[in-house]
């Protein structure tokens, strides 16, 4: 009777123990993913994509490299996922610059002092995320580039201009949309290289974009 009573004990215990060991790894899990995430933006902005590893993640992150594979099949996904955080972050940004009824020459405005306002905040991170995933992994369906998702938002803009009477309605939207998000990356980026006044880039660009979209 004892015997099987401290056996009871026993099992009970073990359940216990078990139970709270699963328990404290449910805490822990996305404190590490906070960790890796944290680690990853900061390696791939530093080094960029080609030259950060898993294992760099990890050590950077103060975890053993099996925990990276916790969260992420391979950096690849990592690299998605720090993508589309930027996306989102960026996106915020947007919305925030932006107005509901505002006329293109003004959302033109707000979204090249949008991007400056975040790569001010952010340092590196939207020129990391702009790596294009198709030279991540030409062989296996990568996701949409950050720059075409933008191209697609900029043709959805214009198709509504077009629409409103104040843009162009002749111009194919999906590929106007593509070349404005590209001219509006590479001024930025140029522009600050060269350390040209923000105010002077943004008036060009605007009153050029304006002019070729004018209605016919």
């Amino acid at each position: 009777m004892a015997r099987t009573y401290r056996k009871s004990r026993v099992m009970e215990s073990a359940v216990v123990n078990t139970a709270e060991t699963k328990d404290r790894k449910a805490r822990r899990k996305p404190e590490s993913l906070s960790k890796i995430k944290s680690a990853a933006r900061k390696l791939f902005v530093e080094r960029g994509y080609d030259s950060t590893r898993p294992q760099d993640i990890a050590r950077e992150a103060g975890l053993g490299h099996g925990t990276f594979y916790l969260h992420y099949p391979d950096k690849r996904a990592c690299f998605l996922a720090f993508v589309e955080e930027a996306r989102q972050e960026m996106d915020v940004h947007l919305r925030d610059a932006r107005r509901p009824g505002q006329a293109l020459e003004q959302v033109i405005t707000a979204t090249l002092n949008a991007i400056y306002d975040y790569c001010d905040s952010h340092p590196g991170v939207l020129r990391a995320a702009m790596t294009d995933a198709a030279v991540i992994d030409a062989g296996g369906g990568p996701d949409t580039p950050l720059m075409a998702r933008w191209g697609e938002e900029w043709s959805q803009i214009i198709r509504e201009a077009a629409a409103g009477g104040t843009a162009c309605s002749s111009y194919d939207a999906a590929i106007i949309g593509q070349a404005i998000a590209g001219a509006l990356h590479q001024a930025a980026k140029e522009g600050a290289r060269g350390q040209q006044c923000r105010r002077a880039l943004a008036d060009n660009l605007t009153r050029f974009l304006v002019r070729a979209l004018r209605p016919d």
